[in-house]
């Protein structure tokens, strides 16, 4: 029987070529999504309460990058192919191969904020609160920059969206699942996010945006895992428990004590 679906709109992966260097739409995500959380982070640092001068927020912008990138790919390296890396080091800096997790990346945007907080001075749960609330604008643009990739795409399926993926071995219809954490993680996320960041009670309690974040992301992360394709060398790791599902855990968990914690 031949399943209905949706033809995979296919869009070259790389958006700009300047003679032998081509620039990639996963990079342009990656760089538009820091762009505007620097924008709105700078218009959020200087409400009441305030937090510091919209000009630190440019310095703020700098550990961030290194956080995202450094911490995205050691995370990549240790939580996704460990034995591969292990055995090939130095590939583990060749960038350009691709190889980025979002939960390294957060860990590493989350040291970076604290010794950034603690260099300037500046309360260090106040800097992961502007931090959390302009981070769904990056996850939103680097789910888009998947889809366009066509890569991390979800489960086979028979639904009337479902698409085949070029890059797919098997050719079978699938959930588009990285709409769905684009819409999940990023668009609703983000949403939530700036709605309570204008409210000025909400920013007066220390960690309240960065445990909803961090609720909001790993509750929402691991509802897509349920649509999107186990990692290929990994497979399911605990059961029917993927390895997003499973380092989305402490998130939660983290996001529930920041959220109710006392001011």
């Amino acid at each position: 029987m031949i399943l209905p679906v949706i033809p995979f709109p296919v869009i070259d992966p790389v958006a700009i070529e300047l003679g032998p260097v081509g620039i990639r739409w996963y990079a342009l995500a990656y760089l538009a999504g820091l762009v505007i959380g620097w924008r709105l982070a700078r218009r959020l640092a200087v409400l009441p309460p305030y937090l510091m001068r919209a000009e630190r927020v440019d310095d703020l912008l700098a550990w961030m990058v290194l956080g995202v990138v450094a911490g995205g790919r050691l995370g990549y390296v240790l939580f996704y192919k460990p034995g591969y890396y292990l055995l090939n080091p130095l590939e583990a800096l060749f960038l350009w191969q691709g190889g980025m997790s979002f939960h390294g990346g957060l860990a590493g945007v989350a040291l970076a904020a604290f010794l950034f907080a603690r260099r300037r001075d500046l309360p260090f749960l106040r800097v992961g609160d502007v931090v959390a609330a302009v981070a769904p604008v990056g996850l939103l643009l680097g789910r888009l920059a998947n889809f366009v990739n066509g890569e991390l795409y979800g489960r086979a399926t028979d639904v009337s969206w479902a698409m085949v993926f070029p890059s797919d071995p098997a050719q079978v219809p699938r959930h588009p699942s990285q709409l769905y954490e684009a819409a999940l993680e990023g668009l609703l996320l983000g949403v939530v996010m700036l709605a309570l960041a204008s409210r000025e009670r909400v920013r007066a309690r220390p960690g309240l945006l960065a445990g909803v974040f961090f609720l909001g992301y790993g509750l929402a992360r691991s509802v897509a895992e349920l649509f999107r394709e186990p990692d290929a060398h990994l497979g399911f790791v605990l059961g029917p428990v993927t390895m997003g599902q499973l380092l989305s855990l402490p998130l939660i968990a983290i996001g529930l004590a920041l959220a109710v914690r006392r001011p």
